[in-house]
Protein backbone atom coordinates (compact mmCIF):
# COMPACT_ATOMS: atom_id res chain seq x y z
CA UNK A 1 0.00 0.00 0.00
CA UNK A 2 2.88 2.18 0.72
CA UNK A 3 3.88 1.71 -2.32
CA UNK A 4 1.17 2.59 -4.20
CA UNK A 5 0.93 6.17 -2.13
CA UNK A 6 4.44 7.08 -3.07
CA UNK A 7 4.03 6.37 -7.05
CA UNK A 8 1.13 8.82 -7.47
CA UNK A 9 4.31 10.93 -7.34
CA UNK A 10 5.97 9.71 -10.18
CA UNK A 11 6.14 10.40 -13.65
CA UNK A 12 7.33 9.26 -16.34
CA UNK A 13 7.79 10.87 -20.33
CA UNK A 14 6.78 9.10 -22.96
CA UNK A 15 8.15 10.50 -26.25
CA UNK A 16 6.99 8.35 -29.68
CA UNK A 17 5.30 9.71 -32.98
CA UNK A 18 3.16 6.94 -33.17
CA UNK A 19 -0.06 8.29 -31.38
CA UNK A 20 -1.14 4.67 -31.54
CA UNK A 21 1.72 3.89 -28.89
CA UNK A 22 1.40 6.55 -26.71
CA UNK A 23 -1.99 5.31 -26.10
CA UNK A 24 -1.42 1.85 -25.13
CA UNK A 25 1.37 2.93 -22.90
CA UNK A 26 -0.20 5.67 -21.22
CA UNK A 27 -3.02 3.16 -20.21
CA UNK A 28 -0.58 0.93 -18.84
CA UNK A 29 1.36 3.27 -17.13
CA UNK A 30 -2.09 4.85 -15.11
CA UNK A 31 -2.78 1.45 -14.08
CA UNK A 32 0.34 0.93 -12.10
CA UNK A 33 -0.26 4.91 -10.61
CA UNK A 34 2.37 6.55 -12.78
CA UNK A 35 1.56 10.14 -14.23
CA UNK A 36 1.89 9.81 -17.58
CA UNK A 37 3.30 13.00 -19.70
CA UNK A 38 3.58 12.58 -23.37
CA UNK A 39 6.00 13.90 -26.42
CA UNK A 40 5.80 13.62 -29.75
CA UNK A 41 9.17 13.77 -30.24
CA UNK A 42 12.61 14.92 -28.52
CA UNK A 43 12.14 18.43 -28.28
CA UNK A 44 8.71 17.88 -26.77
CA UNK A 45 9.97 15.77 -24.29
CA UNK A 46 12.52 18.44 -23.59
CA UNK A 47 10.23 20.73 -22.83
CA UNK A 48 8.42 18.53 -20.28
CA UNK A 49 11.35 17.65 -18.57
CA UNK A 50 12.08 20.86 -18.24
CA UNK A 51 8.71 21.90 -16.85
CA UNK A 52 7.86 18.83 -14.35
CA UNK A 53 10.16 16.46 -12.09
CA UNK A 54 10.37 13.15 -13.74
CA UNK A 55 11.82 9.92 -12.70
CA UNK A 56 11.65 8.11 -16.10
CA UNK A 57 11.65 8.51 -19.91
CA UNK A 58 10.64 5.83 -22.25
CA UNK A 59 11.62 6.56 -25.94
CA UNK A 60 10.50 5.08 -29.10
CA UNK A 61 12.60 3.48 -31.78
CA UNK A 62 12.92 6.45 -33.51
CA UNK A 63 11.69 10.18 -33.38
CA UNK A 64 11.26 12.88 -35.79
CA UNK A 65 13.38 15.68 -35.08
CA UNK A 66 16.46 13.31 -33.24
CA UNK A 67 18.58 10.70 -33.09
CA UNK A 68 17.82 8.78 -29.95
CA UNK A 69 20.80 7.64 -29.18
CA UNK A 70 22.30 10.78 -29.40
CA UNK A 71 19.27 12.37 -27.61
CA UNK A 72 19.48 9.52 -24.84
CA UNK A 73 23.11 10.26 -23.76
CA UNK A 74 22.64 14.21 -23.88
CA UNK A 75 18.88 13.64 -21.19
CA UNK A 76 21.82 11.09 -18.96
CA UNK A 77 24.63 13.89 -18.80
CA UNK A 78 21.39 16.76 -18.06
CA UNK A 79 18.99 14.35 -15.66
CA UNK A 80 21.46 11.42 -14.31
CA UNK A 81 19.40 9.85 -11.90
CA UNK A 82 16.16 9.56 -14.23
CA UNK A 83 15.88 6.03 -15.80
CA UNK A 84 16.03 6.39 -19.47
CA UNK A 85 14.83 3.42 -21.60
CA UNK A 86 13.59 2.12 -24.59
CA UNK A 87 10.24 0.77 -25.44
CA UNK A 88 11.19 -2.58 -25.55
CA UNK A 89 12.47 -2.37 -22.35
CA UNK A 90 16.72 -1.78 -23.12
CA UNK A 91 17.67 0.66 -20.70
CA UNK A 92 20.26 3.09 -22.46
CA UNK A 93 21.75 5.70 -20.13
CA UNK A 94 21.64 5.63 -16.37
CA UNK A 95 19.12 4.28 -13.56
CA UNK A 96 19.51 1.35 -12.17
CA UNK A 97 17.50 -1.86 -11.48
CA UNK A 98 14.92 0.09 -8.92
CA UNK A 99 11.66 -0.91 -8.18
CA UNK A 100 10.30 2.12 -10.62
CA UNK A 101 12.39 0.13 -13.38
CA UNK A 102 10.15 -2.98 -12.99
CA UNK A 103 7.06 -1.61 -13.34
CA UNK A 104 8.23 0.10 -16.31
CA UNK A 105 8.72 -3.02 -18.00
CA UNK A 106 5.45 -4.64 -16.71
CA UNK A 107 3.44 -1.67 -18.12
CA UNK A 108 5.69 -2.19 -21.78
CA UNK A 109 5.49 -6.17 -21.87
CA UNK A 110 0.85 -5.14 -21.16
CA UNK A 111 1.68 -2.63 -23.88
CA UNK A 112 3.19 -5.27 -26.34
CA UNK A 113 0.47 -7.90 -26.01
CA UNK A 114 -2.15 -5.53 -26.51
CA UNK A 115 -0.02 -4.72 -29.74
CA UNK A 116 -0.04 -8.50 -30.72
CA UNK A 117 -3.82 -8.59 -30.41
CA UNK A 118 -4.22 -5.55 -32.33
CA UNK A 119 -1.82 -5.42 -35.40
CA UNK A 120 -2.50 -6.50 -38.54
CA UNK A 121 -0.66 -8.97 -40.68
CA UNK A 122 2.74 -7.56 -42.48
CA UNK A 123 0.20 -8.49 -45.44
CA UNK A 124 -2.80 -6.64 -44.28
CA UNK A 125 -0.34 -3.49 -44.08
CA UNK A 126 1.09 -3.80 -47.35
CA UNK A 127 -1.72 -3.72 -48.76
CA UNK A 128 -2.85 -0.36 -47.46
CA UNK A 129 0.35 1.16 -48.88
CA UNK A 130 -0.85 3.70 -51.82
CA UNK A 131 1.69 5.78 -53.75
CA UNK A 132 2.02 9.53 -52.33
CA UNK A 133 0.73 12.46 -54.98
CA UNK A 134 3.57 14.81 -55.94
CA UNK A 135 3.63 17.71 -53.76
CA UNK A 136 2.78 20.73 -54.91
CA UNK A 137 4.83 24.37 -53.42
CA UNK A 138 4.70 25.04 -49.45
CA UNK A 139 3.80 21.09 -48.83
CA UNK A 140 6.67 18.36 -48.25
CA UNK A 141 6.99 15.09 -49.55
CA UNK A 142 4.84 12.12 -48.45
CA UNK A 143 7.09 9.06 -46.30
CA UNK A 144 5.79 5.53 -47.60
CA UNK A 145 8.00 4.37 -44.86
CA UNK A 146 6.13 3.31 -42.14
CA UNK A 147 6.74 4.13 -38.21
CA UNK A 148 8.00 1.32 -35.87
CA UNK A 149 5.03 -0.81 -34.43
CA UNK A 150 5.38 -2.63 -31.01
CA UNK A 151 4.97 -5.82 -32.43
CA UNK A 152 8.16 -5.86 -33.41
CA UNK A 153 9.50 -5.26 -30.08
CA UNK A 154 11.66 -7.96 -28.70
CA UNK A 155 12.52 -8.22 -25.22
CA UNK A 156 15.12 -11.00 -25.53
CA UNK A 157 16.71 -9.35 -28.12
CA UNK A 158 16.20 -5.54 -28.66
CA UNK A 159 15.78 -4.34 -32.68
CA UNK A 160 15.84 -0.94 -33.55
CA UNK A 161 14.53 -0.35 -37.03
CA UNK A 162 16.15 2.99 -38.13
CA UNK A 163 14.76 5.35 -40.49
CA UNK A 164 16.51 4.86 -43.95
CA UNK A 165 18.45 7.95 -45.28
CA UNK A 166 17.22 8.28 -48.55
CA UNK A 167 14.44 8.58 -47.31
CA UNK A 168 12.32 12.35 -46.28
CA UNK A 169 9.98 12.06 -43.08
CA UNK A 170 7.57 15.45 -43.01
CA UNK A 171 7.72 15.47 -39.79
CA UNK A 172 11.58 16.43 -40.15
CA UNK A 173 10.90 19.03 -41.91
CA UNK A 174 10.03 22.70 -41.04
CA UNK A 175 7.08 24.65 -43.31
CA UNK A 176 8.86 27.50 -42.72
CA UNK A 177 11.73 26.56 -45.06
CA UNK A 178 12.21 25.04 -48.20
CA UNK A 179 14.78 22.52 -48.96
CA UNK A 180 15.57 18.98 -48.50
CA UNK A 181 19.22 18.41 -48.39
CA UNK A 182 21.01 17.06 -45.62
CA UNK A 183 22.47 21.02 -44.07
CA UNK A 184 18.66 21.65 -44.46
CA UNK A 185 17.58 18.59 -43.01
CA UNK A 186 20.02 19.19 -40.28
CA UNK A 187 18.89 23.01 -39.74
CA UNK A 188 15.42 21.53 -38.85
CA UNK A 189 16.48 19.27 -36.29
CA UNK A 190 18.07 21.50 -34.66
CA UNK A 191 15.85 24.19 -34.87
CA UNK A 192 13.10 21.36 -33.63
CA UNK A 193 15.64 20.71 -30.55
CA UNK A 194 16.03 23.98 -29.26
CA UNK A 195 12.93 26.17 -30.25
CA UNK A 196 10.88 24.75 -27.00
CA UNK A 197 13.82 26.00 -24.40
CA UNK A 198 14.40 29.51 -23.09
CA UNK A 199 18.06 29.90 -23.89
CA UNK A 200 19.26 33.11 -26.55
CA UNK A 201 19.99 31.80 -29.56
CA UNK A 202 22.09 33.67 -32.74
CA UNK A 203 21.79 32.74 -36.29
CA UNK A 204 24.93 33.53 -37.75
CA UNK A 205 24.64 33.20 -41.44
CA UNK A 206 25.39 35.51 -45.04
CA UNK A 207 23.31 38.03 -46.65
CA UNK A 208 19.96 36.33 -47.81
CA UNK A 209 20.21 32.87 -46.69
CA UNK A 210 16.69 33.29 -44.40
CA UNK A 211 17.83 34.20 -41.53
CA UNK A 212 14.50 35.46 -39.97
CA UNK A 213 12.79 32.38 -41.53
CA UNK A 214 14.65 29.96 -38.80
CA UNK A 215 13.94 32.86 -36.22
CA UNK A 216 10.04 32.49 -36.93
CA UNK A 217 10.44 29.00 -37.46
CA UNK A 218 11.87 28.99 -33.54
CA UNK A 219 9.18 31.13 -32.44
CA UNK A 220 6.28 28.88 -33.88
CA UNK A 221 7.26 25.86 -32.21
CA UNK A 222 7.79 27.36 -28.83
CA UNK A 223 5.87 27.45 -26.30
CA UNK A 224 5.70 31.36 -26.93
CA UNK A 225 3.35 30.82 -30.34
CA UNK A 226 0.95 32.34 -29.26
CA UNK A 227 2.37 35.73 -27.87
CA UNK A 228 4.15 38.49 -30.13
CA UNK A 229 6.79 38.12 -32.47
CA UNK A 230 8.74 41.23 -32.44
CA UNK A 231 11.41 42.17 -35.07
CA UNK A 232 13.74 44.67 -34.94
CA UNK A 233 16.27 45.75 -37.54
CA UNK A 234 19.62 47.16 -35.53
CA UNK A 235 20.97 48.37 -39.07
CA UNK A 236 17.39 50.04 -39.95
CA UNK A 237 17.33 52.49 -36.99
CA UNK A 238 19.35 55.65 -36.56
CA UNK A 239 21.87 54.90 -33.62
CA UNK A 240 20.32 58.33 -32.23
CA UNK A 241 16.55 56.39 -32.19
CA UNK A 242 17.77 52.76 -31.55
CA UNK A 243 18.05 52.84 -27.46
CA UNK A 244 14.26 54.57 -27.16
CA UNK A 245 13.52 51.69 -30.12
CA UNK A 246 14.17 49.04 -28.19
CA UNK A 247 13.71 50.02 -24.49
CA UNK A 248 10.79 52.57 -25.09
CA UNK A 249 11.17 56.41 -23.66
CA UNK A 250 8.82 58.83 -21.13
CA UNK A 251 7.23 61.68 -22.62
CA UNK A 252 10.18 65.00 -23.14
CA UNK A 253 12.59 62.37 -22.51
CA UNK A 254 14.42 64.05 -26.03
CA UNK A 255 13.21 66.85 -28.21
CA UNK A 256 10.45 65.57 -29.87
CA UNK A 257 9.39 62.76 -27.66
CA UNK A 258 6.08 64.33 -27.33
CA UNK A 259 4.06 61.45 -25.91
CA UNK A 260 5.33 57.94 -23.85
CA UNK A 261 6.52 54.89 -25.77
CA UNK A 262 5.93 51.02 -25.27
CA UNK A 263 9.60 49.84 -26.46
CA UNK A 264 9.94 47.01 -28.93
CA UNK A 265 11.31 44.85 -25.51
CA UNK A 266 8.21 45.61 -24.12
CA UNK A 267 6.00 44.92 -26.68
CA UNK A 268 7.45 41.58 -27.29
CA UNK A 269 6.68 40.52 -23.16
CA UNK A 270 5.45 36.69 -22.72
CA UNK A 271 7.23 36.17 -26.98
CA UNK A 272 10.41 36.77 -28.64
CA UNK A 273 12.09 39.62 -29.60
CA UNK A 274 13.99 39.48 -33.09
CA UNK A 275 17.41 41.68 -33.57
CA UNK A 276 17.95 41.40 -36.81
CA UNK A 277 22.02 42.49 -37.69
CA UNK A 278 22.70 42.60 -33.86
CA UNK A 279 26.04 43.68 -35.26
CA UNK A 280 25.40 47.14 -36.10
CA UNK A 281 24.25 47.53 -32.45
CA UNK A 282 26.34 50.92 -31.07
CA UNK A 283 28.64 49.55 -28.44
CA UNK A 284 27.44 51.89 -25.95
CA UNK A 285 23.95 50.43 -26.30
CA UNK A 286 25.24 46.90 -26.06
CA UNK A 287 26.11 47.30 -22.58
CA UNK A 288 22.74 48.32 -21.47
CA UNK A 289 21.17 45.40 -24.21
CA UNK A 290 23.48 43.12 -22.19
CA UNK A 291 22.42 44.18 -18.45
CA UNK A 292 18.41 43.17 -19.88
CA UNK A 293 20.14 40.03 -20.88
CA UNK A 294 21.04 39.17 -17.43
CA UNK A 295 18.44 40.36 -15.77
CA UNK A 296 15.25 40.67 -17.70
CA UNK A 297 14.54 44.23 -16.38
CA UNK A 298 14.43 47.36 -18.34
CA UNK A 299 15.05 51.09 -17.94
CA UNK A 300 12.76 53.59 -20.51
CA UNK A 301 14.56 56.59 -21.69
CA UNK A 302 14.02 59.15 -18.87
CA UNK A 303 12.19 56.96 -16.48
CA UNK A 304 14.19 55.95 -13.03
CA UNK A 305 12.02 53.13 -12.57
CA UNK A 306 12.48 49.73 -13.97
CA UNK A 307 10.11 47.07 -15.69
CA UNK A 308 10.50 43.15 -15.18
CA UNK A 309 9.81 41.84 -18.54
CA UNK A 310 9.70 37.84 -19.67
CA UNK A 311 11.03 37.83 -23.35
CA UNK A 312 13.45 35.41 -25.38
CA UNK A 313 15.61 37.05 -27.38
CA UNK A 314 16.74 35.97 -31.06
CA UNK A 315 19.48 37.65 -32.77
CA UNK A 316 21.27 37.58 -36.37
CA UNK A 317 24.12 38.72 -38.18
CA UNK A 318 25.72 38.28 -40.79
CA UNK A 319 29.18 39.25 -39.45
CA UNK A 320 31.16 36.99 -38.06
CA UNK A 321 30.66 38.72 -34.24
CA UNK A 322 33.75 36.47 -32.25
CA UNK A 323 36.49 38.01 -34.61
CA UNK A 324 34.73 41.82 -34.20
CA UNK A 325 34.38 41.05 -29.96
CA UNK A 326 38.30 39.78 -30.13
CA UNK A 327 39.32 43.24 -32.25
CA UNK A 328 37.29 45.21 -29.52
CA UNK A 329 34.56 46.59 -31.77
CA UNK A 330 31.63 43.98 -30.34
CA UNK A 331 31.38 43.30 -26.61
CA UNK A 332 32.51 40.02 -26.16
CA UNK A 333 30.54 39.29 -22.94
CA UNK A 334 27.51 40.28 -25.07
CA UNK A 335 28.84 37.69 -27.79
CA UNK A 336 28.85 35.31 -25.26
CA UNK A 337 25.26 35.89 -24.21
CA UNK A 338 23.49 36.05 -27.01
CA UNK A 339 25.34 32.83 -28.51
CA UNK A 340 24.06 30.55 -25.99
CA UNK A 341 23.15 28.30 -28.96
CA UNK A 342 24.36 29.52 -32.16
CA UNK A 343 22.92 28.26 -35.16
CA UNK A 344 24.48 28.23 -38.78
CA UNK A 345 22.22 28.91 -42.09
CA UNK A 346 24.18 27.27 -44.80
CA UNK A 347 24.60 29.11 -47.79
CA UNK A 348 22.54 28.36 -51.12
CA UNK A 349 25.64 27.17 -52.94
CA UNK A 350 26.27 24.66 -50.36
CA UNK A 351 22.60 23.11 -51.49
CA UNK A 352 22.80 23.55 -54.83
CA UNK A 353 20.48 20.04 -54.59
CA UNK A 354 17.79 22.30 -53.09
CA UNK A 355 17.12 25.03 -56.06
CA UNK A 356 14.62 22.70 -57.61
CA UNK A 357 12.33 23.07 -55.05
CA UNK A 358 12.77 27.06 -54.08
CA UNK A 359 12.49 27.86 -57.77
CA UNK A 360 9.17 25.65 -57.28
CA UNK A 361 7.98 27.55 -54.32
CA UNK A 362 8.79 31.22 -55.84
CA UNK A 363 7.42 30.41 -59.01
CA UNK A 364 4.11 29.27 -57.20
CA UNK A 365 4.14 32.28 -55.39
CA UNK A 366 4.57 34.58 -57.91
CA UNK A 367 1.69 32.39 -59.65
CA UNK A 368 -0.81 33.75 -57.31
CA UNK A 369 -0.62 37.25 -58.92
CA UNK A 370 0.19 36.78 -62.36
CA UNK A 371 0.06 33.55 -64.76
CA UNK A 372 1.90 30.56 -63.55
CA UNK A 373 4.90 29.90 -65.43
CA UNK A 374 7.38 26.72 -65.44
CA UNK A 375 11.65 26.74 -65.95
CA UNK A 376 12.86 25.19 -68.64
CA UNK A 377 15.80 22.42 -67.81
CA UNK A 378 18.44 24.82 -69.96
CA UNK A 379 17.21 27.33 -67.40
CA UNK A 380 17.27 25.36 -64.30
CA UNK A 381 20.80 24.18 -65.08
CA UNK A 382 22.32 27.55 -65.30
CA UNK A 383 20.79 28.35 -61.95
CA UNK A 384 22.04 24.98 -60.02
CA UNK A 385 25.88 25.84 -61.38
CA UNK A 386 25.58 29.88 -60.49
CA UNK A 387 27.94 31.07 -57.03
CA UNK A 388 24.75 33.07 -55.63
CA UNK A 389 26.43 35.21 -53.76
CA UNK A 390 22.91 36.83 -52.42
CA UNK A 391 21.81 33.36 -51.75
CA UNK A 392 18.02 32.07 -51.42
CA UNK A 393 17.10 36.07 -52.08
CA UNK A 394 19.11 36.43 -54.51
CA UNK A 395 17.25 33.62 -56.59
CA UNK A 396 14.09 35.04 -55.75
CA UNK A 397 15.05 38.19 -57.61
CA UNK A 398 16.10 36.26 -60.22
CA UNK A 399 13.15 34.23 -60.76
CA UNK A 400 11.12 37.54 -60.81
CA UNK A 401 13.08 39.20 -63.55
CA UNK A 402 12.87 36.49 -65.68
CA UNK A 403 9.33 35.81 -65.43
CA UNK A 404 8.73 39.43 -66.76
CA UNK A 405 11.39 39.03 -69.28
CA UNK A 406 9.63 36.02 -70.71
CA UNK A 407 6.33 38.08 -71.13
CA UNK A 408 3.89 35.68 -72.05
CA UNK A 409 5.80 32.55 -72.66
CA UNK A 410 4.58 29.69 -70.05
CA UNK A 411 8.00 28.59 -69.53
CA UNK A 412 11.54 30.72 -68.74
CA UNK A 413 14.19 29.95 -70.82
CA UNK A 414 17.42 29.84 -70.11
CA UNK A 415 18.32 33.38 -71.85
CA UNK A 416 15.69 35.21 -69.65
CA UNK A 417 17.65 34.28 -66.54
CA UNK A 418 19.94 36.89 -66.23
CA UNK A 419 22.71 36.44 -63.65
CA UNK A 420 24.98 39.53 -62.22
CA UNK A 421 28.30 36.82 -61.48
CA UNK A 422 30.32 34.47 -63.18
CA UNK A 423 29.30 30.91 -62.72
CA UNK A 424 31.66 28.07 -60.57
CA UNK A 425 33.90 26.38 -63.03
Amino acid sequence: MASQTMSYDRTVVLASADPALRQRLHHSLSGLRWHVREARGGAEAIAQLEDHPTEALLLDHWLPDLEVMEFAEQIGAMYPGMDVLRVDGDPIVGGTRSPRRHELLHALREAVGAAKRTTPSPDEVSGDVTTASEPTAGTVRQSLYPLPVLDAVQFESPRISPQPPSVIVPSLLIDEMVGESASMLELARIIRLVAPRKATVLIEGETGTGKEVVARALHRLSTRSSKPFVVLNCAAIPEALLEAELFGHTRGAFTGAVQSRTGRIEAAHGGTLFLDEIGEMPIALQAKMLRFLESGELQRVGDNDTLKVDVRVIAATHQQLEKRATEGSFRLDLYHRLAVFPIDVPPLRERTEDIALLCEYFLALMGKSSPRKMLSGAALDKLCVHDWPGNVRELAHVLERASILAEDSPTIRAEDIRLRRAVRK
